[in-house]
């Protein structure tokens, strides 16, 4: 069992990075000073990551492959810790899925049933989309919309046509795609991947001019109705709750759309003494876990600042050289 390499996203970016395979299970590893390695894509790996853990650990521990510390799950709906190693909460977004109508009637306020009929009166078709150059192109004017994105610079601002396509395709075989439109032009969809009995959102996006129609909304209950069609038990939506970021906007737009916390364990198996090191001081869950709660809020509302103040300043300098050439020609 050689080292070799994979390639993974990295913060919206495609990078190649050590992996080894394991049992048929591709391994990675991230980080610099502290190198975690964990089953890729692991929240899309249908069945069991593998039967046996310690058997897992030993031979990824015999192989040449370097890394730290090995990370895994333990999936829910077992939510009680099995196993004899370090772990930490981890957390779902999701909505149990047993009838679009409970979740319409029992877990969306008033506010949010509203919002999706605000985007039918407001002329938003949401419709079931197949992948192809359309839908490409598409998803391409929604990411060059805006450089910025919740308080920080967009990931996917700029990308090339190919760069976009190849990264929306993946998983395709059991993949599928709701789209929201109005007058014929794209302007929100989702991406929503099937795992066993599960669907997860890879990804959720509209278009900032068109807020005031709440495609977002018209989407997701577009996207529950698909899930109960497909007897699906759970639609997962990333974290609840990300690191120490107990009210963000993020998991405030989950709440009221229906989407609760469902909380399991994760593991960090230390596989040297840097890993050792790292678990014992807390390091594996990375520095900014160190940051006390309301210091990393202000760290985040003086970004979100940054941020606007930049995209604002080139605004304006993108006004005046439109204007110079304008005036020049």
């Amino acid at each position: 069992m050689s080292a070799n390499s994979a390639e993974t996203h990295v913060r919206g970016k495609t990078v190649s990075v050590p992996s080894v395979q394991i049992d048929g299970r591709v391994i990675v590893a991230l980080g610099n000073w502290v190198r975690t390695a964990q089953v890729k894509d692991e929240e899309l790996v249908e069945g069991k990551i593998f039967e046996d853990p310690a058997l897992f650990i030993a031979r990824l521990k015999a192989s040449d492959f370097k890394a730290d510390i090995f990370t895994f799950a333990q999936k829910p709906p077992a939510t009680t810790p099995n196993y004899c190693y370090p772990w930490e909460w981890d957390n779902w977004a999701a909505i149990p899925i047993s009838s679009f109508k409970q979740w319409w009637e029992e877990r969306l306020p008033q506010e949010s049933r509203k919002n999706v009929r605000r985007a039918a009166k407001r002329g938003v078709i949401v419709k079931a989309v197949p992948f192809s150059p359309e839908l490409v192109t598409g998803i391409k004017g929604i990411y060059d919309e805006t450089p910025i994105r919740q308080g920080k610079p967009f990931w996917h601002f700029g990308k090339d046509f190919e760069t976009v396509k190849r990264e929306n395709e993946t998983y395709s075989e059991r993949s599928e795609f709701v789209g929201a439109f109005y007058n014929g032009e794209l302007i929100g969809f989702i991406k929503i991947t099937f795992v066993d009995r599960t669907a997860t959102i890879m990804q959720i996006l509209s278009k900032n001019a068109h807020y005031d129609k709440r495609p977002m909304n018209a989407m997701l209950a577009h996207t529950v109705e698909l899930c109960e069609r497909k007897r699906v038990s759970h639609l997962i939506y990333g974290q609840y709750v990300y690191g120490k970021k107990q009210n963000s906007s993020l998991t405030e737009f989950k709440r009221r759309n229906g989407f609760e916390e469902i909380k399991f364990p994760r593991y960090f198996v230390p596989l040297s003494l840097n890993g050792r090191l790292a678990v014992a001081f807390g390091l594996h869950l990375g520095v900014s876990n160190l940051i006390p709660g309301p210091v990393n809020d202000f760290l985040l509302k003086v970004r979100a600042r940054t941020c606007r103040s930049w995209i604002e300043q080139h605004r304006s300098l993108w006004k005046r050289i439109s204007d110079f050439v304008i005036a020049f020609w």
